[in-house]
């Protein structure tokens, strides 16, 4: 069965976030010198406003090229709307999303800027997204990576997705393409990379193992600077916050996550101050698609860029937080944090519905 494109191109990365990018360009750095500068990355504008990253991409010259990707949601189709509602009873349901499965790829295709077939290997973050479902349906085959670190720990989102008869669900899309089923579950997806099979309660027998420390370990001091550059828009202005503070004060690093309405979060994060700023200074660093406008809310804190990489402190010579608080986000084993709280799903059932972050409970 062949299983990779045709010879000519190496590799193209479908990424959808910051951190895709970030993850992406650890995996080109860890190759051979030679293999360097060839793959394409391909950046999906449906989920983040990329800003001026393309450029500062291009300029580093870790790519051949950097395409922008116009992905469309599935509600930007009118056509699709009779099946996304789905139909009567169990078999309505899957009738109709079989005829979304194929029609979404067909509706998708004429924003796709390449010809994926072309690659001989393709990597894609979020299968779950649109391109997903095209690439299954175009029967190309592809390695999916998983969306953000250990993010299946919290949230699997497949068994989710398909909780009710999931193994027919998985037989229909891992074996007969009817239906598409993400996260390694598609009759496309060679594998599926993630950072710590153990920490997946349900593992899958397409997930390999891929470490990111690895591949921060292996960086040389000018690829972290390579990577700096990509990231930092402004290297002033973020060496500043990172000195902001007396000397021998505590630093305590919250990050924020796009919860809740704008209402409840800023509430959140207001609560989270409240309970850590008596052990030290307070700052923020706000999620990339975290709309709340922190800067106005609250100036009296020190910010930093929310389009940079939570990752990027790592590469500061002497940066240290006493203490890195996160509601949801992965933050074990950061190097710059001498403790990390990760305040979970009992912190947020005061603020809503349990079974909404509650999601592997209910698989």
């Amino acid at each position: 069965m062949k299983k990779r494109g045709r010879a000519g191109r190496p590799r193209i990365y479908v990424c959808h976030t910051f951190y895709h990018v970030y993850v992406t360009i650890l995996k080109e750095l860890a190759l051979p010198k030679e293999k360097q500068g060839q793959a394409v990355l391909l950046l999906s504008l449906m989920s983040n406003d990329f800003g001026d990253l393309k450029g500062r991409v291009e300029a580093a010259g870790i790519f051949r090229e950097v395409l922008d990707f116009d992905e469309k949601r599935e509600d930007f189709f009118p056509e699709l709307e009779k099946w996304r509602k789905g139909g009567s009873g169990f078999l309505g349901n899957l009738y109709c999303r079989v005829r979304f499965t194929k029609l979404y790829a067909k509706l998708e295709a004429p924003y796709v800027p390449v010809d994926f077939r072309d690659y001989r290997d393709i990597y894609v973050y979020c299968d779950s997204d649109p391109i997903g479902y095209y690439l299954n349906q175009n029967k190309i085959y592809y390695h999916a990576v998983e969306d953000g670190l250990n993010c299946l720990k919290n949230f699997d989102a497949a068994r989710y997705d398909n909780r009710g008869h999931f193994k027919l669900k998985v037989f229909l899309s891992r074996k007969l393409n009817l239906i598409f089923v993400q996260n390694g579950y598609g009759k496309y997806c060679l594998d599926m990379e993630v950072n710590d099979i153990s920490a997946i309660r349900y593992p899958c027998p397409q997930y390999i193992e891929a470490p990111r420390k690895e591949l921060v370990d292996r960086l040389t001091e000018e690829d972290k600077e390579i990577i700096l550059k990509v990231f930092i828009r402004d290297m002033e202005e973020m060496k500043k916050q990172l000195s902001t503070g007396r000397d021998g004060e505590n630093k305590i690093l919250i990050l924020t996550e796009p919860l809740c309405t704008l209402k409840v979060r800023e509430q959140i994060f207001r609560d989270i101050i409240k309970m850590y700023e008596p052990e030290g200074k307070i700052f923020l660093k706000p999620h990339p698609r975290d709309e709340l406008d922190y800067r106005e809310k609250f100036s009296e804190y020190p910010q930093f860029d929310g389009s940079v990489p939570m990752e990027m402190l790592q590469f500061f010579p002497n940066v240290r937080f006493q203490k890195v608080v996160g509601v949801f986000t992965e933050i074990t084993g950061l190097p710059f944090a001498d403790e990390t709280v990760c305040l979970g799903a009992d912190f947020m059932d005061a603020y809503e519905d349990p079974l909404i972050h509650r999601q592997n409970e209910q698989i």
